[in-house]
């Protein structure tokens, strides 16, 4: 984000040196208020995003700009195609807007002064992002239409994500093959060749990952967490971590969870396989499972029964290695974050 802000500052004040006759410290203060300025488009863009989905019932948890975007993170998926269209063109017809009237101020103001040159560049800035956001590939708004499209079509989102991926790979491929043939007519910038690179690259990337949970989408009625947890083995607080490991091997359940229980044989605490891994077998008989173990309070609660979506948005909202899993106040088994990526991506699991 400094670097991209950097580059733009100076690519900015070079050309504000030359049209409007500013010294270096104007060009860069030309510059860096040009660079907010395409902050502020862009919050106001992913804001179109936001304020459309609160219309709709869905929360969103924040935005997070960038000089070359933005996104918007919602708290769940549009619940029908009709909304999901909606909330993907909010963004572009924001830019438009402000496009338009950057463009009406562009004519209005007397050229060769500061608030021209700054008009027509917001002009350029918004109408290019409302009409690249609008081509139809994921990750881009345009993509999210398609999806809704194919979704509406086919209803099957899972679908509908992975047609826009591919589309969205391919709009990649097109930037990429755009770039090329800019560098090779010498009409790009030096500096500008970067950072269209790195759009690429972000097409493709993005586009991909897209593909990837369309894919895992398919899977998640797989998700059982009757039978994909591991079984809890109870020991005291206060056992070797030698010892809890030999009473596992012996009821011959070695992938089952450790769970530390209390005086009154409540579960307190859940062993931390990869703290537990980092001592050294010679240690292991002197160090008590309490010391690499994490306190209840401590792991993701999933209930038992919870669908593959909400175990999936668990995970999302709280990333971590390992979840307990509870009927009531009980806890019956431990899911491990490896067990369900296996279960979800299976070519992908077998692949590493």
């Amino acid at each position: 984000m400094l670097l991209l802000t950097v580059v733009v500052t100076v690519l900015y004040a070079a050309l504000a040196r030359r049209q409007l006759d500013l010294g270096p410290l104007g060009g860069y203060l030309v510059g860096l208020g040009f660079v907010i300025s395409l902050l502020g488009s862009v919050l106001l863009h992913e804001l179109g995003h936001a304020l459309t989905a609160r219309r709709y019932g869905i929360g969103v948890r924040g935005i997070t700009l960038e000089l070359l975007g933005g996104y918007t993170e919602m708290d769940r998926d549009a619940p029908s195609p009709r909304v999901e269209l909606l909330i993907s063109l909010a963004g572009p017809a924001v830019s438009a807007v402000l496009g338009a009237g950057a463009v009406a101020a562009t004519l209005a103001l007397p050229a060769g002064t500061l608030g021209h040159q700054l008009a027509f560049q917001l002009a350029v800035s918004n109408v290019v992002v409302a009409i690249f956001n609008s081509l139809p590939g994921l990750p881009l708004d345009g993509g999210r239409a398609l999806r809704a499209a194919v979704w509406a079509l086919t209803r099957d989102r899972h679908r509908g994500t992975e047609v826009a991926g591919w589309v969205g790979r391919a709009v990649a491929l097109g930037t990429l093959a755009l770039v090329v043939v800019l560098t090779m007519r010498r009409a790009l910038a030096p500096l500008a060749l970067p950072l269209l690179l790195l759009v690429a690259l972000t097409l493709w990337r993005g586009a991909g990952q897209s593909i990837r949970l369309a894919r895992i989408g398919r899977r998640l009625h797989l998700v059982d967490l009757a039978r994909l947890a591991r079984p809890v083995l109870p020991v005291p607080a206060g056992t070797p971590l030698a010892e809890a490991q030999r009473r596992r091997d012996e009821v011959a359940t070695p992938h089952a969870a450790l769970g530390v229980v209390d005086a009154a044989g409540r579960t307190v605490a859940v062993v931390d396989p990869a703290r537990a891994a980092r001592v050294p077998p010679e240690r292991r008989p002197w160090v008590a499972v309490d010391e690499v173990a994490r306190d209840l309070s401590a792991v993701p609660v999933l209930p038992l029964g919870t669908d593959g979506e909400r175990v999936l948005e668990t995970v999302r909202t709280h990333p971590g290695a390992q979840y307990v899993v509870t009927a009531g106040e009980d806890v019956v088994g431990v899911l491990h974050i490896a067990d369900l990526a296996q279960l979800l991506e299976p070519e992908r699991k077998t692949n590493t």
